[in-house]
């Protein structure tokens, strides 16, 4: 277990607070208000299409009943409501150094959370895998305050212990934020995306309604094997062992080949959805990732209405401009 997941939620955020938020301040000299721009937003008007407007606001009952498309104009609420989507089922536990996916995303949501509610925004969660095959996901209503992140970090590391042969499904969790999420809302998934197959399109019907950020977790040997002789690896969700060979070539080549195949396919599956992605790998430092979130939001802001951006800027800028 890494240092940030047996410090108590307290002493890690106020760890965060002196080490990353105060970083933050400095190079973005206070100006937040920049960041949040266009996520909460109330309807205003309806009026014709024009070339170039989001297809996502087009009013469709409006459009049929006058027989020319109309779309939805919106004003800026001042208030945000953002909502965490945490994927905590077992295959989080994994990192090959000192420092676990689930440890990465603790550290990410504790940073954002913080960073969103002392702004005077609303922040809630919708929790996988916290309460085992019985209840898998579990409710933090959105609410603001140093206290409210606190119960939400408490809430991500009340988990039981990973039951084998029950895999991820994704999709129920996506599905329970398109019930629970009514107002227009910042959406973070946070996961690692091991999942049975059948998420995307319930991501895609997500990102229709809200602005919806994927922040993907994975550590290095996710994607390659050193050189280590036989070792055992075990799957963190089914249980299963399979003893292998990491000195054979053919074998390290035949895993790179196959993890460069997935990662393709992931990144074609979140362009698909229509949602931005942010990844996070478990040697990461957590400022540059938040510098890379603060590119994306900029470049999100920046973009004409009903531009597509890319899937992942895992290589984007860490530096931000003033």
């Amino acid at each position: 277990m890494s240092d940030q997941q047996q410090s108590s939620p307290e002493a890690l955020l106020r760890r965060l607070e002196w080490t990353v938020l105060r970083r933050l301040d400095g190079l973005l000299q206070g100006d937040y208000r920049t960041l949040w721009r266009g996520a909460g937003l109330d309807l205003a008007d309806l009026r014709e299409y024009q070339h170039g407007d989001d297809v996502r606001h087009i009013d469709w009952n409006v459009t049929a009943r006058l027989q020319q498309p109309h779309v939805r104009q919106f004003t800026e609420d001042r208030e945000l409501t953002a909502w965490f989507l945490l994927d905590l089922t077992g295959s989080v536990d994994f990192g090959s150094n000192d420092r676990t996916k689930l440890a990465v995303s603790e550290g990410f949501v504790a940073v954002l959370a913080r960073l969103l509610t002392r702004h005077g925004n609303r922040v809630g969660a919708l929790l996988y895998g916290q309460h085992g095959p019985q209840r898998p996901i579990a409710l933090l209503p959105a609410g603001v305050g140093r206290r409210h992140v606190l119960g939400l970090i408490a809430s991500m590391r009340q988990r039981p212990a990973p039951q084998a042969g029950r895999g991820t499904v994704l999709a129920d969790l996506l599905r329970a934020g398109e019930t629970i999420i009514k107002r227009r809302s910042l959406v973070f998934v946070v996961s690692d995306f091991i999942s049975a197959p059948g998420w995307e399109d319930a991501l895609g019907r997500l990102a229709r309604r809200h602005e919806v950020l994927a922040v993907r977790l994975y550590d290095p040997l996710e994607l390659k094997l050193p050189d280590v002789g036989l070792v055992t690896i075990e799957d963190a969700e089914s249980g299963e062992q399979v003893l292998v060979d990491t000195q054979e070539p053919g074998f390290r080549e035949r895993f790179e080949k196959l993890a460069a195949g997935h990662e393709d396919a992931l990144r074609q599956s979140l362009a698909r959805a229509g949602v931005d992605a942010l990844e996070l790998a478990t040697d990461d430092d957590l400022m540059a990732a938040l510098l890379r979130f603060v590119a994306l939001r900029r470049q999100r802001l920046r973009a004409p209405a009903g531009h597509r951006m890319p899937a992942s800027l895992r290589h984007a800028a860490t530096s931000v401009a003033p």
